[in-house]
């Protein structure tokens, strides 16, 4: 693998990095302390700031795997890559998917119980983030 395209792969991990321990641990759970902020007020909200997220997040994977294929990858920083794409279509096809139905029945004004689904979803966060470093890691180090 050459070092321009190392480089650039790790650079667009890096981003991805930033971006998902922005959003979904640091906005995500803030924008609900906020005063003034209601509950529909806040998924209004989340679901802009998410779909915007996952949108970038599908470039950037999309970008991290092109990168990768053209200079010639080791196995291990495309397997990484693989999986994180996975999660990622996984994350936004099911978990979000459910949650975004959920939610159209809060905004409609139904009252419903709690739901896991935000867990699951924060699970993938967790999951994701530990793969993006290990894939930033590897493709530095190719």
């Amino acid at each position: 693998m050459t070092a321009g395209s190392a480089a650039t792969a790790s650079a667009f991990v890096f981003v991805w990095l930033g971006m998902v321990l922005a959003v979904s641990f640091l906005e995500a759970p803030l924008k609900f302390r906020a005063p003034g902020v209601t509950v529909p007020i806040g998924l209004g909200i989340g679901r802009l700031v998410f779909r915007a997220l996952n949108a970038v997040e599908a470039a950037l994977a999309v970008a991290v795997l092109a990168t990768l294929a053209s200079g010639g990858a080791p196995a291990a920083p495309t397997a990484l890559a693989a999986a994180v794409a996975a999660l990622l279509a996984v994350q936004v096809g099911v978990v979000r998917r459910r949650l975004a139905r959920r939610s159209d029945r809060v905004l409609a004004g139904e009252v419903i119980p709690r739901s896991r689904g935000h867990l699951a979803y924060v699970a993938f966060e967790v999951v994701k983030v530990a793969l993006l470093v290990a894939l930033g890691v590897a493709a530095a180090a190719a």
